[in-house]
C-alpha cells in the first residue's frame, strides 16, 4: 500500500486528488485519497494550507495544477454547483432569513427538486439530526449545537458523494462540543461517501477520523491511522499535538544518542531514528540520583505552568523537554524558574523508530 492510499479495509479510493494552489508566498501541493465511508482528517498549524485544500476540493479556490477525481470522474473541471459535494463551514453560513427547514431544503431546491419534495427531504433530515421540533426556527433562535446540526443536515440533504467539514466543532463551547462530537461521529458512520475533515483539534481528529493527513507549509509531512501517528510523530508539530517530546538521534541496539544525552529504549534498532516519550515519563530531582547515567541529564527550568491537573515544567539544557509532575512534587522540590535540576526518563516509556 502506498503512503497516499486509504487504510486497509476501506476498499478502492472514491476520491483521488492532487491539489496544487500557487500564491505569491505560498504553495499548496498535496495528494489525497479517500474511500467510500472513510473519514480523512487534515491537521496542521495555522497557515499550513488545510482550508485552502478544502476550498480547492469544493471548487471555491481554483487549482493551479493537479486534478480531482470522484467516483472515477474528473471533478476539477466542473463548476461548484455541479459538484456532488456537501460543505459544512466553520461558522455554518446558515441563511439568517430562512427557517431551519428552508435552510436544509435550499440544496435540494438548487438541484432541481420541487418546493414540496425539497421540504419533505429537509424534514426527514431534521428528524435524523433530532431537530424536527425546531423546523420553523430561524438561525438566531438556535443554539450553537443546533445550528451545527442544521448545517450538517443541509450538507447531506443534497446526497453528496463527498462531504467537506471545515472546523465543524470550533464554534461550540466545551460541553456542547462533547455532545455534538458524539452525534457527528454517528452521522459520519452512516454516511456512505467520503469525508474530509479540517481541524486543529487532535481530539476531534482522533475521535472522528479513520486516517490523519498532517500538513505543514503546504505539504504532507505525515499520514496514517490516528493511533500510528500519535505513537510515532515525525515533526515537532505532531509531537506537540499528541503530547510527546520528540528528538532525532542515532541508535545502536537499545541505546539512542541525542546530542550529549544517551537514552535506553525498548526497541533494538540501528541508525538515524526518532525518539519519543510523554512529559509524564520525565522525573525531576534536585540532586543527581543514584544509578545508571542513561536517560539522565542536568537541565535548567525555563518555565512552570499549570497543565490540566498537573504542572508542566519546561526544561532547557542539552535538550529541551516538557515534564509533567504533580503540584505536590513542585512544592516538595521547591521548583522555580532558572533552577538547576536533574531530569530522568523511564526507559519503558521511551520509544525509538526509524527517521
Amino acid at each position: 500500500m502506498s503512503e497516499h492510499e486509504p487504510d486497509p479495509g476501506h476498499g478502492e479510493p472514491q476520491l483521488r486528488a492532487h491539489l496544487v494552489v500557487e500564491r505569491p508566498r505560498f504553495r499548496l501541493d498535496i495528494e489525497l485519497t479517500a474511500a467510500a465511508g472513510q473519514v480523512i482528517a487534515l491537521l496542521g498549524p495555522n497557515g499550513a494550507g488545510k482550508t485552502t485544500a478544502l476550498r480547492a476540493l469544493a471548487g471555491l479556490t481554483p487549482l493551479s495544477e493537479g486534478h480531482i477525481t470522484l467516483d472515477g470522474r474528473p471533478l476539477h473541471s466542473l463548476p461548484v454547483e455541479r459538484r456532488p459535494i456537501g460543505v459544512v463551514f466553520q461558522d455554518y453560513l446558515l441563511f439568517p432569513h430562512l427557517s431551519a427547514l428552508d435552510n436544509v431544503a435550499f440544496g435540494p431546491r438548487c438541484r432541481g427538486a420541487s418546493k414540496h419534495d425539497a421540504r419533505r427531504t429537509a424534514s426527514a433530515w431534521l428528524e435524523r439530526v433530532d431537530l424536527e421540533e425546531h423546523a420553523a426556527a430561524k438561525p438566531r433562535q438556535l443554539s450553537g449545537g443546533q445550528a451545527q446540526r442544521v448545517a450538517l443536515a443541509r450538507a447531506l440533504a443534497v446526497e453528496p458523494r463527498l462531504l467537506l467539514l471545515d472546523e465543524p466543532l470550533a464554534a461550540l463551547d466545551a460541553h456542547t462540543r462533547l455532545e455534538i462530537r458524539s452525534r457527528l461521529r454517528r452521522h459520519l458512520g452512516d454516511f456512505d461517501g467520503a469525508t474530509i475533515l479540517v481541524t486543529h483539534d487532535p481530539l476531534d481528529a482522533m475521535v472522528l477520523a479513520d486516517h490523519l493527513v498532517v500538513i505543514e507549509n503546504g505539504g504532507v509531512v505525515q499520514q496514517g491511522a490516528p493511533a500510528e501517528v500519535a505513537r510515532r510523530p515525525r515533526t515537532d508539530y505532531v509531537a506537540r499535538l499528541v503530547g510527546l517530546n520528540l528528538y532525532r538521534g542515532v541508535a545502536d541496539e537499545q541505546q539512542v544518542t541525542v546530542g550529549d544525552v544517551v537514552f535506553s529504549v525498548t526497541e533494538r534498532i540501528h541508525g538515524p531514528v526518532f525518539i519519543a516519550f510523554p512529559p509524564s515519563a520525565v522525573a525531576l530531582f534536585r540532586t543527581r540520583p543514584d544509578g545508571t547515567p542513561r536517560n539522565l541529564w542536568q537541565a535548567r527550568i525555563e518555565g512552570i505552568e499549570r497543565h490540566g491537573d498537573n504542572v508542566r515544567v519546561h526544561l532547557e539544557g542539552p535538550i529541551a523537554v516538557a515534564a509533567d509532575i504533580t503540584p505536590a512534587a513542585v512544592a516538595d522540590l521547591d521548583l522555580t524558574a532558572g533552577q538547576e535540576v536533574w531530569a530522568a526518563v523511564k526507559a519503558t516509556e521511551t520509544h525509538a523508530y526509524p527517521a
